[in-house]
């Protein structure tokens, strides 16, 4: 029975699918827990949209920091817009606030922080980019704070459907073979 060899390149390419659907199922548990479990002192996740927004706009932010039913001062200082309050919002959990990026504000990131009044903190950044002819092209496109656990596992599907149909499909050609 003569044995097809499995070219090199498409063994690479199957592995790498499989990492990648691995990494790609990992992703969404690390953002969630963003390393941390809100316990140790160290600053939870603070959802910022738009992640990128120009002097003049209005900024949201919300964080699950401060509990349900909890409210907290924001902090954005660092760029002039000074502090703000965050309430409970309409989704379990959630407190909200809003900040207006002021006009004066340079282009650059800077650090948003939230002190929640259960003694919990959350941090965030944004990033204030200005309109106009230099810069870059306002497409509409793009300013996701950070990844969309439903796209990430629907992506994770499909590179392992990809990954076990490709190995499904190299062992049959590789067993075809052995008949000749």
């Amino acid at each position: 029975m003569r044995r097809t060899p499995v070219p090199l390149l498409t063994r690479t390419a199957v592995a790498a699918v499989a990492l990648g659907a691995l990494g790609a199922l990992a992703a969404p548990l690390a953002y969630a827990n963003n390393g941390n479990d809100g316990h140790d002192g160290r600053p939870e996740a603070l959802e910022i949209f738009p992640s990128s927004a120009d002097p003049g706009s209005t900024v949201t932010v919300n964080t699950l920091a401060c509990g349900s039913h909890g409210h907290g001062v924001g902090d954005a200082n660092s760029l002039g817009a000074g502090d703000f309050q965050l309430d409970p919002s309409t989704h379990k959990e959630v407190v909200v606030g809003r900040f207006t990026v002021p006009h004066h504000a340079r282009s650059g990131s800077y650090g948003i922080s939230v002190a929640c009044d259960n003694g919990r903190t959350a941090r965030g950044e944004l990033f204030v980019k200005h309109k106009g002819p230099s810069g870059h092209v306002q497409t509409g496109v793009g300013g996701s704070v950070g990844p969309d656990t439903a796209q990430v596992t629907a992506g994770a599907a499909v590179l392992a459907a990809a990954a076990v149909g490709g190995t499904w499909l190299l062992r049959r050609r590789a067993s075809g073979a052995q008949g000749d």
